[in-house]
């Protein structure tokens, strides 16, 4: 007696060869920023001093930026969320710095009168802290 086994779909065959491809995907091939250049970051660190960031919050890679008020900015680009609220997207991030007033009313982070080449090059310098 032979059996014959039932004969797979080509759907169901299909949806789990791209179930497979999608999950593949997710896997990062390297240590490259998932944040799209929007700046200049060099410029950003630049920016930064300038600004004076580094006297409320400890920024790597920055020279004096040791302050304690703020959160430290190291490992900024795994981030999730920016000011408890908003998601770690490019145009979020330049928003926040520059207007963090209008983004949580009364919070520590005082407005910059950053332009947004400046806002820009901050926030690609913030993308590059691994």
């Amino acid at each position: 007696m032979t059996h014959v086994l039932p004969r797979r779909s080509t759907f169901s065959f299909t949806l789990v060869m791209v179930a497979g491809l999608l999950m593949a995907a997710c896997g990062r091939q390297d240590d490259r920023p998932v944040r799209p250049i929007i700046g200049d970051a060099d410029q950003g660190a630049i920016e930064i001093s300038r600004s004076g960031c580094g006297s409320c919050h400890e920024i790597p890679g920055v020279e004096h930026a040791i302050g304690l008020v703020g959160p430290p900015l190291s490992h900024f680009s795994r981030r999730t969320i920016i000011a408890g609220l908003l998601p770690n997207t490019p145009p979020n991030l330049v928003h926040w710095l520059q207007d963090p007033q209008a983004v949580v009313p009364g919070n520590a982070m005082p407005d910059g009168d950053l332009d947004d080449r400046q806002a820009r090059d901050i926030a690609a310098y913030l993308y590059t802290l691994r």
